[in-house]
Order: structure tokens, then C-alpha cells, then sequence
């Protein structure tokens, strides 16, 4: 995946809720990703997604922060913020409790290119800490769906 935004001169950031940081060690492991990966943002609270990456905050006292428009915003805002091209956010209820109403293990990923996003809603099961590796790997799916890529793997 890393090869792929290298040859398509791609830069990219993160924008991560229930992740944690986890979307971007993912890709800081990877050699050679300094070319594309531009920075990540940790907004586990509200205040943070409105006021860093410009989720507007009437959308977050509407559906909470566990939502697809939510992520949606999420991954444009780090396009602005970071000025990369791909952005990709992720955001959920890992549990132990339900979070903004929604069941623990849902989970929404979003992914941003050139200005245009798309979210994918998820149901995963598990501990807190499966829910939020499978987040993971939800991202970075539909991160290689948006970019047409056949492999799946992130180096």
C-alpha cells in the first residue's frame, strides 16, 4: 500500500478516534512511508475533531461521535490539516460500554482522496483491544478499495 502512494505521489495522514494512534504506528513501521505520511491526529474528544480537524460541531451534538458523516469530516480534516492529499479516520465504540448510543464494536472508517470521502460502517466483536485492531485493518481495506489497489498489504 506504502508503494503505491510512493508511485502515485500520494501524501497522507490520519485522523483517529478509537484508534488511538494505532492506524498511524501501523504505517510508521513501514520503510520508506516518510515519503507519503505526513502526521496523524489523536481526537478522542469532541472539542478536538471540532476544533482540529473541523468536524462541525452541531453534526457532533447531533449524532455524537461514533457516526459516518463524523468520520467522514474526520478524514477531510486531516487533509487540512496535515495537507495531504489521502486522509483516513477512524472512529467507534470499543467498549467496555456503549458510547453516543451505539453498541460496542461499531465502528466507522472513512477515507478522503483529493477532496472527496467515503465511510464504511463496521460491526466487529472481541475485546477492546480486537475491536481496535480490526479497525485497523478496516481502514486500510477501504483505503486500498478508494486507491484500486489488488493488494491489501500495507508495505
Amino acid at each position: 500500500m506504502v508503494e503505491l502512494l510512493i508511485q502515485r505521489r500520494l501524501s497522507m495522514a490520519t485522523a483517529e478516534s478509537l484508534t488511538g494512534g494505532g492506524l498511524a504506528a501501523e504505517f510508521a513501521g513501514v520503510p520508506g512511508v516518510s515519503a507519503v505520511f505526513q502526521g496523524g491526529v489523536v481526537a478522542y474528544q469532541n472539542a478536538i475533531k471540532a476544533v482540529v480537524l473541523g468536524v462541525p460541531t452541531e453534526l457532533l451534538a447531533t449524532v455524537g461521535s461514533v457516526d459516518g458523516e463524523v468520520a467522514r469530516q474526520m478524514a477531510l480534516g486531516s487533509c487540512r490539516v496535515m495537507k495531504s492529499r489521502v486522509g483516513i479516520a477512524t472512529t467507534g465504540a470499543a467498549g467496555p460500554e456503549p458510547h453516543d448510543g451505539k453498541a460496542v464494536g461499531t465502528v466507522f472508517v472513512a477515507v478522503a482522496l483529493d477532496g472527496e470521502a467515503s465511510f464504511r460502517e463496521c460491526h466487529f466483536a472481541g475485546s477492546r483491544a480486537e475491536i481496535r485492531t480490526q479497525a485497523v485493518h478496516a481502514a486500510l481495506d477501504l483505503l486500498a478499495e478508494v486507491l484500486g489497489a489488488s493488494q491489501q498489504t500495507l508495505g
